[in-house]
């Protein structure tokens, strides 16, 4: 949460009003999304933010908790879903996984986990993280193999678009 108590970091006071959140021409600002597998949740961040931002000062990644390298033919199918929708959406998201590393969180300004199932203590360490890092939570949910994942994609997709609209706009 920040300083105002809002989870997503769209409240009174934004991102974009606290002191140390605009880089400087000379000083690029790197934001990291972070969900369980760096599958769908954070990815879809990273594309969606890529494709809006237009501060080039900004960098931003995603990565997952844990690497996702084996996936069943129902997370196949879940995944090829997650794909498409997200294309209808006109977002478009690369394949991979890829997970956090000490020298990718050390270079952090602000860390956003884009997931419900992802605590934000283990970003407490302040050893290997910048001092004034901000951790951010949006708590999306992840799809239960049981469930009628369709719609629960189809609804991450558009509260996390909403999210990085309201991201974006408060880093202008």
């Amino acid at each position: 949460m920040l300083r105002n108590g809002s989870a997503c970091g769209c409240g009174p006071q934004s991102l974009g009003s606290t002191p140390g959140f605009h880089p400087s021409k000379e000083e690029k600002m790197n934001i990291l999304f972070v969900c369980k597998h760096n599958v769908f949740r954070s990815k879809i961040a990273e594309a969606y933010f890529k494709k809006v931002n237009k501060n080039k000062n900004i960098n931003v990644s995603s990565a997952g908790i844990i690497k996702s390298d084996i996936l069943t033919k129902t997370e196949k199918r879940i995944v090829k879903f997650q794909r498409e929708t997200a294309r209808e959406f006109g977002i478009e998201v690369k394949d991979g996984s890829k997970s956090m590393s000490i020298s990718l969180l050390n270079k952090q300004d602000i860390i956003i986990i884009v997931a419900n199932d992802v605590p934000k203590k283990i970003f407490n360490n302040k050893f290997y993280l910048k001092q004034n890092l901000k951790v951010v939570v949006w708590k999306i949910f992840d799809v239960k193999k049981e469930e009628d994942y369709k719609e629960v994609v189809k609804k991450s997709i558009k509260v996390i678009m909403k999210k990085i609209d309201k991201l974006v706009e408060e880093l202008k």
